[in-house]
């Protein structure tokens, strides 16, 4: 069995105390990033740097002595690499010139995306040989969908009316973006854990404003794609979903997919969790907000949490990443926190 406590939880073994690590660790609430920040011309640069992404996704482990590393990237380096125009504008993020029908589509080339990404990969093989053996090394993607919205949107959206009505009114063009995007995203978290990371995450960061039969067709048949193909490739490396938003098909979600793990949003109540954790590890699922405000409210979550989940496979994460205005001092008390509880 593996020295990491992580990678035992993920194996299905309940640990005394839950290992640690929590989304948007190394990022802008930390002072040596945004230092770090102002040496490279834009965000991409961060992450197409392997020297800058190694450094930044350390920091927080340094720092922290937190249990997992995760990659320092971004999901849209994935669309990025097929060919679309992605940028990123400080205050406002992501930015992509739209994919929105067949002609679209027909400029996009998946196979162009390994090579775009080979200092993704460098990093992660760097970042493996940097990082203390019983500290776990996680590498990710962005679930189709939520990597679809982005693409078909042109960024971030509050309604989603674009891809909505792509999705409804030509299901089998929206559908080949899907098929592109899932299976370079099979062949980017492939190569994530070649290169050495432990596991991998699928971050569907937009599950939640699909209703259930479209739930079901872009985010659980996708996944379950995802999942049974770095299976055949990696039969050991663990594979965590993370569907915010799901609610009450989270639990669907977790046995449709054969994803290894489930990560839980801050809405998941834990008795629904503690359902969940009798099938799969858990991980979450502390409000990123609680932490920013810190305090005793943050110390009693903590416990709650912890003590909620004790006795099955947990791993202690935020039900989203770290805000930007958290102190990381908050940080170092929860991690001090989450020891201390079990």
């Amino acid at each position: 069995m593996t020295d990491q406590s992580m990678m035992r939880v993920l194996a299905g073994e309940p640990a005394a105390a839950p290992p640690v690590w929590l989304m948007r660790q190394a990022g802008r609430y930390l002072p040596e990033y945004r230092q770090l920040r102002q040496s490279a011309e834009s965000f991409l640069d961060l992450c197409y740097t392997p020297k800058l992404a190694v450094e930044i996704t350390l920091q927080p482990v340094r720092r922290f002595d937190f249990d997992a590393a995760i990659l320092f990237s971004d999901i849209l380096v994935v669309p990025d690499g097929m060919g679309m125009t992605v940028g990123f504008e400080d205050g406002h993020g992501p930015v992509l010139v739209p994919v929105q029908d067949a002609g679209d589509l027909a400029a996009l080339d998946p196979d162009r995306a390994a090579a775009h990404c080979a200092p993704v990969y460098e990093a992660v093989s760097a970042v493996r040989a940097a990082l203390a053996p019983e500290k776990t090394l996680i590498g990710f993607a962005g679930g189709p969908w939520t990597v679809a919205t982005y693409a078909v949107e042109g960024g971030s959206s509050r309604t989603f009316e674009t891809v909505k009505a792509w999705m409804w009114r030509d299901p089998a063009g929206f559908g080949r973006l899907i098929d592109m995007l899932t299976d370079t995203t099979v062949d980017h978290l492939s190569r994530q854990i070649e290169a050495g990371a432990d596991c991998v995450q699928i971050f569907e960061s937009w599950a939640g404003v699909l209703a259930e039969p479209e739930f079901r067709r872009y985010v659980v048949g996708p996944t379950r794609r995802i999942v049974e193909a770095l299976r055949a490739r990696h039969p050991a490396a663990p594979v965590i979903g993370f569907p915010r938003g799901a609610g009450s098909l989270i639990g669907d979600y977790a046995a449709a997919t054969g994803v290894t793990a489930v990560g839980l949003d801050t809405g998941v109540p834990l008795a629904q969790a503690r359902a969940i954790q009798k099938s799969v590890p858990v991980q979450g699922n502390l409000d990123p907000l609680l932490l920013a405000a810190g305090g005793a409210a943050l110390e009693d979550r903590v416990e709650e949490i912890v003590s909620g989940l004790a006795g099955g496979p947990h791993i202690f994460n935020l039900g989203h990443g770290i805000v930007p205005q958290t102190p990381p001092d908050h940080v170092a008390e929860l991690v001090a926190a989450v020891r201390g509880a079990a």
